[in-house]
């Protein structure tokens, strides 16, 4: 590990190798045990970004990750799979001891991606992360993760991450009326395997989304899909649709619960949306 000379306000700090993301998890785990570094965090972001060079495609991994998520198996990547090969880099960031939100509890409620040309397994892949723009929200604080993919010094596909941080607040939003549900274009059943083997994958092996007991920790009475799933569900469904360069954006609503019968519908403005049976909105997407 290298610290390189200050990005902007940020500190350059080079990693030598992708980290592992099962010890990264192992660490939050840990961190979220009574005395063990739990609890409320700093209010500041940590004025770092962190990058690792040289990632290769793994393509035993790109061809279950194209199965899982739905995709035809090729050699072009799809658009959420540069966020697979990052995540363990922005994991590495987020647990931090100085990331002012603890990982466990914290809630993906929305994602960016902007893929500027088609990326093919052969490319060697350079990553970079930071977070930005902490906030408050009404339920607690919100802050965006930054990952950047190049190739030769060239960006080539960018994700925005945005995780909310929930904390114990009087009051709460009036959700008010919820618009019809939009018309099915498919239904989709989502079972169990989707969590484990979306973790095993995409390396993410929170136990909100492979355990019963772990869901329960956190307040759902059965496992959840992983939200990068959906996205990426959502992607291999308009995969012929789909341009060289856009940038897709997705908004995080209610999990989906493990198993559950999903419905997936095209909007007249070029969105997409996943709801469930009685017609409440699992995620809504643009492609642009």
């Amino acid at each position: 590990m290298g610290v390189m000379p200050e990005s902007g306000s940020r500190t350059r700090v080079e990693l030598a190798g992708m980290p592992a993301a099962g010890a990264l998890h192992r660490r939050a785990l840990l961190g979220a045990l009574p005395g063990l570094g739990g609890g409320r965090r700093g209010p500041d972001l940590p004025a770092v970004e962190l990058t690792v060079g040289g990632v290769n495609v793994d393509r035993a991994q790109l061809a279950d990750y194209d199965r899982v998520c739905g995709f035809r198996l090729s050699d072009r990547l799809p658009a959420t799979f540069p966020h697979v090969m990052g995540f363990p880099l922005a994991l590495r960031l987020m647990t931090a001891p100085d990331f002012p939100i603890p990982l466990i509890g914290l809630v993906h409620v929305g994602n960016r991606i902007t893929t500027h040309r088609p990326i093919t397994a052969d490319e060697t892949l350079d990553f970079t992360t930071y977070a930005e723009n902490l906030r408050p929200h009404d339920r607690g604080r919100q802050v965006d993760v930054v990952l950047i993919g190049s190739v030769a010094g060239v960006e080539v596909w960018r994700g925005v991450s945005t995780y909310l941080g929930r904390e114990r607040k009087p009051g709460g939003r009036d959700p008010g009326e919820r618009p019809a549900a939009p018309t099915a274009t498919a239904r989709w059943r989502v079972e169990p395997r989707v969590g484990t083997e979306y973790a095993r994958v995409s390396g993410d092996h929170n136990p909100i989304h492979t355990s019963r007991l772990g869901a329960r920790l956190f307040g759902f009475r059965r496992p959840i899909a992983h939200g990068m799933w959906s996205k990426a569900r959502c992607l291999a469904a308009l995969e012929a649709r789909l341009p060289d360069a856009y940038t897709v954006e997705v908004a995080f609503k209610l999990p989906i619960p493990l198993p559950s019968t999903v419905s997936f519908a095209l909007l007249p403005d070029g969105g997409f949306a996943v709801h469930d049976s009685r017609g409440r909105p699992h995620l809504t997407g643009l492609v642009r």
